[in-house]
C-alpha cells in the first residue's frame, strides 16, 4: 500500500459496496467484479482508487474499526469515568445496539480472521489491532477505577465480550449481551465497583 486512498466519491461507493458484500457474503467470496458493478464503476476504477482487494478489505476493514470507535466514544461520554461498572455496561449495552443494527451476522472483525489468519496479510494488523484496542480499553477502564488486578480482568471481560458478540452473530444464546453484562458484574463485584 503505497498511497493515501484519495476518497472521491466513486472510492466511496466502492468502500459502502465492498462493505456491504464483504459482511454480508465474506471477504474470499466476492470478486472485484461484483464489487464494482454494485458500486456503478468499473473494474479500472476500482484499482485505481483502491490499488488491489487486499488494500480494500483493509480499507474496509479500517472503516469499521473507525465507526465503532466513535458508537463506541458516544455511548461512553456520558458514563463517569470512576464508576468501572457503568462503564463496563454501557460498552456491552453499546455492543448490543450496534450489532442490532449492523452485525446481524457477527463482528466483522472475527468474522475477517476467520477468513484472514495470516500475520503477512495487510489486513491481519487491522484486525488484531481493533481487538487489542478493546483488551486496552477495558484495563484502562479497571485502571482508572482502581480495580485491583486491572489485567487480569480486563482479559477475563475480553473473553466475556467476545463471546456475546459471537452468540450474537450465531444466535445460540438467548440475549447474549444481557447475560454478558450480568457476568461482568459478577466479575466486578468482589472489587466493589
Amino acid at each position: 500500500m503505497t498511497s493515501e486512498v484519495a476518497w472521491t466519491p466513486k472510492a466511496r461507493a466502492v468502500l459502502a459496496a465492498a462493505d456491504e458484500l464483504f459482511y454480508e457474503q465474506g471477504i474470499h467470496a466476492v470478486g472485484v467484479d461484483t464489487i464494482a458493478a454494485r458500486a456503478g464503476v468499473t473494474k479500472k476504477t476500482l484499482y485505481d482508487r483502491f490499488e488491489s482487494k487486499e488494500r480494500l478489505v483493509v480499507e474496509y476493514l479500517r472503516e469499521r474499526d473507525r465507526q465503532w470507535r466513535e458508537f463506541l466514544a458516544a455511548r461512553m461520554g456520558a458514563v463517569s469515568a470512576d464508576a468501572a461498572g457503568d462503564r463496563i455496561d454501557a460498552v456491552l449495552v453499546a455492543s448490543a445496539d450496534w450489532t442490532a443494527q449492523r452485525s446481524g451476522k457477527g463482528c466483522s472483525m472475527v468474522n475477517a480472521h476467520a477468513e484472514i489468519s495470516d500475520p503477512a496479510h495487510p489486513a491481519y494488523p487491522v484486525i488484531i489491532g481493533q481487538k487489542r484496542w478493546m483488551a486496552d480499553l477495558f484495563v484502562d477502564i479497571l485502571t482508572a477505577a482502581g480495580v485491583p488486578d486491572p489485567v487480569g480482568t480486563a482479559d477475563l471481560l475480553m473473553l466475556v465480550h467476545e463471546g456475546a458478540l459471537v452468540c450474537a452473530g450465531m444466535g445460540v444464546v438467548e440475549r447474549p449481551f444481557d447475560r454478558a453484562r450480568a457476568a461482568a458484574r459478577l466479575l466486578l463485584e468482589p472489587a466493589g465497583r
